[in-house]
């Protein structure tokens, strides 16, 4: 590969040997060390190629052996120079194009993120732009290490991040941590931060946790405050389940002040909840017509569009009229080589219509609708810690519309945290209102 671009640049030349000394032509070019190469006979003659500077050396060898050479072709850059000298104005373009070509190799205009599952690209690309680091931006600027610190301190579940330059395109790999710490785990710790916070000397706010629902408590667990239900009590919307406030009794069991907490309990009730979902007996079915029908105003609009930078130009039309219609877009960066990508982009747009049928579902699609959605319904209260215990809910079908409803017997979390209402703590009466007085 090399040598035959090195042949381009220094030039050569497709030669025919014809006469009955050809023979003694190459094997005196062979004795003089003139390099011949690609030989093949045609017609009682010989075809090669030689260099430029091997062709100058032959003429003694020529008159001496007979034989006549005549040149085919002309082969190589000086001949290209040569055939285009009087083009100024393409030269320049030439020379114009490999100096933007490297300007533009100094530049960074991809950032390919890999490896990310729970985040998309566009808001790293978004986080990273507060960074300076974005498309445009020269490949002297791009410190790695400063963008691997960045996205670890940004990103707590991130645990591995390289960066790296690969032409013109940035290459960010990052490893997410695919442990995920239970509920049980995650409190715990927020818990013991909670009673670290209040150690160190923080005012702490009381608070009371309140029944956010009627239900019958199944099991509380209080780790700060004092509660004021117990297993088996049922419980209004409002009422106070576990107090922040902690009486301090003096000896003869009155009242003299109050202690603050921040009430913390786990506290699971017996409640029911409702349940309702409707799905309309008939839905619309698309139906794409712009394939089968050659009228105007059912005809497929394309768009096609050249972008450099901020510049775009466009080739088509989309205005229309079309009362439904589905958009597509599509974009591709331009590249010279695997990772040399450059600024420019190209693409298309279209605009394909269709129309609307209104089509009924069988009684067999619309249980499985409302079945599914139900199924989902469930597997989402069960990922909140709610214990589905009887169910009863029914698919009625009326003449527009299935529904779906009925409740749902469930032991579930209660209580919510409310600041708590400073309690007036009474004055004791002094001993005999001090002697009578």
């Amino acid at each position: 590969m090399i040598f035959k671009i090195l042949q381009y640049i220094r030039g050569y030349l497709r030669i025919r040997v014809v006469g009955y000394s050809a023979e003694r032509f190459l094997n005196a070019c062979r004795h003089r060390g003139i390099r011949l190469w690609n030989m093949s006979p045609a017609a009682n003659a010989y075809e090669m190629n030689i260099s430029i500077r091997g062709f100058r050396q032959i003429k003694p060898i020529v008159r001496k052996t007979g034989a006549k050479v005549v040149i085919i072709r002309r082969e190589g850059f000086p001949f290209f120079l040569y055939r285009y000298r009087r083009r100024k104005l393409f030269f320049a373009g030439a020379v114009l194009f490999f100096l933007l070509i490297y300007t533009l190799s100094k530049f960074v205009w991809s950032i390919d993120i890999r490896g990310n599952l729970t985040r998309t690209d566009e808001t790293l690309l978004e986080f990273l732009g507060t960074k300076a680091v974005k498309n445009g931006m020269l490949l002297s600027d791009v410190n790695c290490g400063r963008i691997v610190k960045d996205i670890r301190r940004e990103y707590d579940d991130i645990i591995w991040v390289s960066a790296s330059i690969e032409g013109t395109k940035l290459i960010i790999q990052v490893k997410e941590n695919q442990d995920v710490i239970p509920a049980d785990e995650k409190s715990g710790n927020q818990r013991e931060e909670k009673k670290a916070e209040t150690e160190s000397g923080r005012k702490v706010q009381p608070t009371d946790i309140v029944a956010d629902r009627n239900c019958t408590v199944t099991s509380i667990i209080t780790r700060r405050g004092v509660p004021k239900i117990r297993e088996g009590e049922k419980i209004k919307k409002g009422d106070i389940l576990v107090s922040g406030q902690i009486p301090v009794n003096n000896d003869a069991g009155e009242t003299v002040s109050y202690q603050y907490q921040e009430s913390d309990a786990d506290i699971l009730g017996k409640t029911k909840i409702t349940y309702e979902d409707k799905q309309s007996l008939t839905y619309d079915k698309k139906k794409r017509i712009a394939n089968k029908l050659k009228v105007p105003e059912y005809v497929e609009r394309r768009e096609y569009f050249l972008r450099l930078g901020e510049f775009r130009l466009s080739l088509g039309w989309l205005k229309n009229d079309y009362e439904h219609c589905e958009h597509y877009s599509s974009e591709k960066q331009v590249k010279l080589f695997d990772n040399f990508y450059l600024p420019v982009f190209f693409g298309e747009k279209r605009v394909v219509p269709y129309t609307l049928d209104e089509k009924k579902y069988k009684k067999k699609e619309l249980q499985t609708i409302l079945t599914e959605r139900f199924s989902r319904y469930c597997e989402d209260l069960s990922e909140k810690g709610v214990e589905i215990i009887g169910n009863n809910v029914k698919i009625y079908t009326g003449s527009k519309e299935a529904t779906a409803k009925g409740t749902l017997t469930v032991i579930m979390p209660v209580g919510t945290r409310k600041p708590s209402k400073p309690a007036e703590v009474k004055a004791p009466e002094e001993e005999n209102e001090q002697s009578g007085e």
